[in-house]
């Protein structure tokens, strides 16, 4: 992958990722002030508490967004109401990059690899601590021996049966040195020291084994190994390692509850934890449940103090009844309240709220164009006051409304790419008007939203964007170059570009007959518009060149490119060729020679139009 398609990837994803960052962080603080809010209470609903920050971090709230918006879709009034439309403002050029603005450009390109490289030497360095932690683990259990009786194998059957455990817990006797602990979350084992239990009388034993039977029966091997998993890829954020001293002090708080309330003295059990402190190290890995883990200290405090453990009463039910249900309803909610966002940013364009001009054209004329598999010819024509249509599909009127490329066009019924269409339109004299008044890169603005209302109320097109992984021509500087001057700040050229009738072409023209393609202080996103037409292919801007250039580029005379002139009237004609593969190698070539520019096949995170609903028209 190259680093122009990492960077690619990066901004697509690194919007998406600082949402879910600050949305887990501030699930986490909530879920601490719940925590504190049941200080008193059990240390098994506070530990269930910071659990549930631990998966949120895992689970990103844009999932139960997407649940939400996919349930109401059938039912949004969007697709019925064809008056009614939801605005993405500045989408009528959405997939145009903007050249970066400085001279550090360069600089930030790399930054993304930078972070990728930091953010991979973190993940590997986090899992070869505990690599080299679990590997004392693994030399305990390979020189472990199995157990099959003994008082101790008999305790922990009692133990285990008493308290309903299903899961057969296998006793393996170790010469290190570590505590008594449980390894395993589908067959557990529960690794006991050899020798301790001579200095441990029957009560004292059965204590600690009571422990390690709640262990298995919670399940905190699975929930630590989960938790571990969030801190691998999470190591960079502190509050996960913070949630992680968290879970291993309630967990262990929660079985020292359940061992005093299964009958256990304090005194005894805060004994039998202190022997083994006294002779055993405590286990490495939190996933390996032992009994010396969280503070000790306080710990001994809480058994011995007889602190009263409030069961939760009828309020504190109901308020973490109610925490749960808001977590998971608001966001599917929010899916239900806001499909044209929630799913993948639906939208639908208003000529009322996306226009200046809220009437849009009018007079609108809609009648079947050419079918057949012989030549037909093609054509999408603006004038200042209308928009003529010749033979054109409704997948090609998208195309050109959205500044889009077929294969960023997908979903609709199969005839948006096979019925041909005839469609004039007008516009009111009193928008003409207004319409001189703007430059041409916002005339061409108000264009596009009118033509995108058009389509939306004689098509009842209905469209939402999403996010894909597609081909595309990636524009990079080649090794001669770039060979595209600078503008001068200074020239405006007030004249501009002269057409063949003599008249201003304004700052761009294309000569058909002797393909020469001339333009004035553009930006490079201009050329990657011009060459996604002409190859029919998405063309990003990857070269990192800012600022505005003038060029003259020679073309391949053969095929000819879409005509794309604007000049001081602000008519605009479009047409369409059928692009061959021999001219566009010969194109790209020209490129690379004559502008020091390369074109490189990629596949690139693109945004797509989703054609949710398209109706054909009543044709007059």
């Amino acid at each position: 992958m190259t680093l122009q398609s990492f960077s690619a990837i990066w901004k697509a994803a690194a919007p998406a990722l600082g949402n879910h960052l600050w949305q887990s962080t501030l699930f986490a603080i909530l879920a601490g002030l719940l925590a504190w809010t049941l200080r008193r209470n059990q240390a098994r609903v506070r530990y269930w508490l910071w659990m549930a920050a631990s998966i949120k971090f895992l689970v990103p709230f844009s999932l139960l967004v997407g649940v939400g918006s996919r349930f109401s879709w059938s039912h949004s009034p969007a697709g019925t109401n064809g008056g009614l439309y939801f605005v993405l403002e500045g989408f009528s050029r959405p997939f145009a990059e903007p050249a970066p603005a400085t001279v550090f450009s360069s600089a930030m390109n790399l930054l993304p690899a930078i972070l990728a490289v930091a953010w991979l030497l973190g993940f590997a360095t986090v899992l070869l601590v505990w690599l080299m932690r679990y590997g004392k683990i693994a030399a305990a259990i390979k020189h472990a021996k199995p157990l099959q009786e003994g008082r101790e194998v008999e305790a922990l059957r009692r133990l285990a049966k008493h308290g309903g455990t299903r899961k057969k817990i296998e006793f393996f006797l170790s010469s290190a040195s570590l505590e008594p602990g449980i390894m395993g979350i589908v067959r557990p084992v529960l690794l006991w020291p050899a020798g301790i239990s001579e200095r441990l009388d029957d009560a004292h034993l059965e204590a600690i084994l009571a422990h390690e039977v709640w262990h298995v029966r919670r399940h905190d091997n699975l929930a630590a190994a989960g938790h571990m998993l969030v801190e691998a890829i999470f190591w960079f954020h502190p509050l996960v390692w913070w949630l992680g001293a968290r879970l291993v002090e309630e967990r262990e708080r929660a079985c020292d509850e359940e061992v005093l309330d299964s009958g256990s003295e304090r005194q005894v059990y805060a004994e039998s934890i202190l022997k083994i402190c006294e002779f055993c190290v405590g286990s490495p890995l939190a996933c390996v449940s032992g009994v010396t883990g969280a503070d000790l200290k306080k710990r001994i405090v809480n058994i011995m103090t007889k602190s009263v453990q409030h069961k939760l009463d009828f309020s504190r039910k109901l308020l973490l009844s109610l925490a749960a249900v808001l977590s998971i309803a608001l966001p599917i909610t929010f899916g239900l309240a806001r499909p044209e966002q929630s799913r993948a940013q639906s939208f639908s364009i208003s000529a009322a709220n996306g226009s200046a001009f809220t009437h849009g054209y009018q007079e609108v004329s809609i009648t079947p164009g050419d079918s057949g598999n012989g030549v037909i010819q093609t054509r999408i024509r603006f004038t200042p006051d209308s928009l003529m249509v010749k033979n054109q599909t409704l997948q090609a009127l998208i195309k050109m409304a959205y500044g889009v490329q077929d294969s960023q066009i997908l979903g609709g019924p199969d005839w948006i790419n096979t019925a041909r269409f005839n469609l004039e339109a007008k516009l009111d004299s009193s928008i003409v008007s207004e319409m001189k008044k703007l430059s041409e890169a916002q005339q061409k603005i108000e264009r596009d939203l009118m033509f995108q209302a058009l389509l939306a109320d004689q098509f009842k097109v209905v469209l939402h964007r999403e996010s894909r992984l597609l081909p595309a021509y990636a524009l990079v500087i080649a090794k001669n170059g770039p060979k595209v001057q600078a503008a001068k700040p200074g020239d405006t050229y007030p004249n501009g570009i002269r057409g063949l009738d003599g008249q201003p072409a304004g700052p761009h023209k294309f000569d058909m007959n002797s393909g020469v393609f001339t333009v004035q202080a553009m930006p490079m996103t201009f050329i990657t518009d011009h060459m996604s037409m002409h190859l029919n292919q998405p063309v990003v801007d990857r070269t990192g060149l800012a600022g505005d250039y003038d060029f003259t580029l020679r073309l391949p005379h053969e095929g000819g490119m879409p005509d794309h002139q604007a000049g001081n009237g602000g008519q605009a004609a479009h047409m369409h060729t059928m692009p061959v593969g021999g001219i566009n190698q010969a194109l790209i070539a020209a490129i690379e020679e004559q502008l020091g520019l390369r074109l490189d096949q990629q596949t690139v995170p693109l945004p797509v139009l989703m054609v949710d609903r398209a109706e054909k028209p009543s044709t007059n």
